[in-house]
This record gives structure tokens, sequence and C-alpha cells, in this order.
């Protein structure tokens, strides 16, 4: 049994190079992934909670716009998403894989429509009375927004933005498939394709590590800020 858990040892060894190559493109990817759904899936998320009935801005062209488009990307199948995409991603970039900011446009593309739909219902949740008293006190709607509606739902907003997180690390592991890079690439290229069931393994363990690390971050930030 040692014998075997020290051959275990010596082969992570010999693969520990790949697999911080792998971690670290899994990093860039997720990088990408995450500045979009804050710089844009959260405005989007936002316009969806304004523009709907019976809200401060409510227009349905915009609405139902904007739900249409998100609703589509969630539920387009991401690896087709990635092969759709790739002709637009080799125009704009130049190439479409083996690169893991090539591999980080789809990404971005559901984490904006993912994380949008989570703002969305974050605000939703914010009590009706919130919003009735901003407006008594004749706030803007930038006011209504940063100085209310994210006050009251920023737990809720962190809550959901961990949540997404973790599904940002399962989409990048289907960049592998594709050769995008990442912690899946190196799962489906030195284990699943060589028969070395130990080392997909322990990339998988890793993952999921990764995974709990993440959604435990994310709880007890939102804990933390929760003054309700």
């Amino acid at each position: 049994m040692s014998e075997m858990i020290t051959v275990y040892f010596e082969r992570v060894a010999e693969y520990w190079p790949n697999l911080l190559t792998s971690l670290n493109e899994t990093g860039i990817m997720m990088g990408f992934a995450m500045a979009a759904a804050i710089v844009l899936g959260l405005p989007l998320g936002t316009l969806l909670y304004l523009t709907d009935e019976d809200k401060p801005l409510q227009n349905k062209f915009i609405y139902h716009t904007a739900n249409v488009v998100v609703n589509i990307v969630r539920s387009f199948p991401f690896l087709l998403l990635v092969i759709a995409m790739q002709p637009l991603i080799r125009e704009v970039y130049g190439r479409a894989t083996g690169d893991p900011v090539a591999a980080s446009f789809p990404l971005m593309v559901i984490a904006i429509a993912l994380y949008a739909r989570f703002v969305q219902q974050s605000l939703l949740d914010v009590p009706k009375g919130v919003v009735e008293t901003a407006q008594a006190l004749g706030a803007s709607i930038p006011q209504l927004v940063y100085r209310f509606l994210f006050v009251e739902a920023r737990s809720s907003l962190i809550i959901g933005f961990s949540t997404a997180f973790v599904s940002f690390i399962s989409y990048s592991t289907i960049m592998g498939v594709v050769g995008g890079g990442g912690i899946g690439d190196f799962a489906i290229r030195y284990g699943y394709q060589r028969y070395e069931t130990d080392i997909m393994y322990t990339a998988i363990v890793v993952i999921i590590i990764f995974v709990q690390i993440a959604q435990w971050f994310g709880l007890w930030l939102a804990r933390k800020i929760d003054k309700r």
C-alpha cells in the first residue's frame, strides 16, 4: 500500500509543472469571466429589474429584448456555443483555440447572462417598501440603485456571484474538449486520453477543492456584510 502511495506521489510530481500551467490557464479564463460578470452582467441584471413591469423604468421593448437574449445564451448548450463562436473569436482575436484568452470569450458571454439573471432575482427579492421609501425621498435612478437596491441586496448578490463562480469553473473545464487549455484540458490530455486515471482523478479533486473554497468564501462574505 505504501509503495502504491509513493508511486502515486511520484507521478503527481512528474505532472506537477503541467498541472500548474493548467491552473494558471484556468485562472486567466476565470478572471475574464468574473470581470465580464461584474462589469456587464451586473448592469444587465439591474436593467432587467428596472425595466420590468411596475418598476421605475418600465419598458416592455427593452425588457423583453434583454430577457430573450439572456434566456437564449443561458439555454444554449455551452459546448455548441463555444463551437459557434469560434469563427468570431478567430476574426477578433486571431485564434480560437489553444489559448486561455481565446477560450475566455465564450466564458464571458455565459458569465454575463448567468450573473445577470442572478442579479435580477436578487433585486426582485428586495422588499417593495425599500423602493417606495427611495422614491418618497426623491432618489434618482442611480441613487435608487446604488444607495438602496444594491445595499439591501448585497448579501444575495454575493451569494449569487459565488454560485455563478462555481458554474464558471464547470464551464471552463469544457474548454479542454476544444483545446482551450485549463484544468479540464489537463484532465483530458494527461488523464483520459493516456488512460492514466489517477492523474485524471487528481485533476478532478483539485477542481472540487477550488469549488468548495469559492462556495465557502462567498457564503462567509455574504454573512459578514449582512447587517439585517
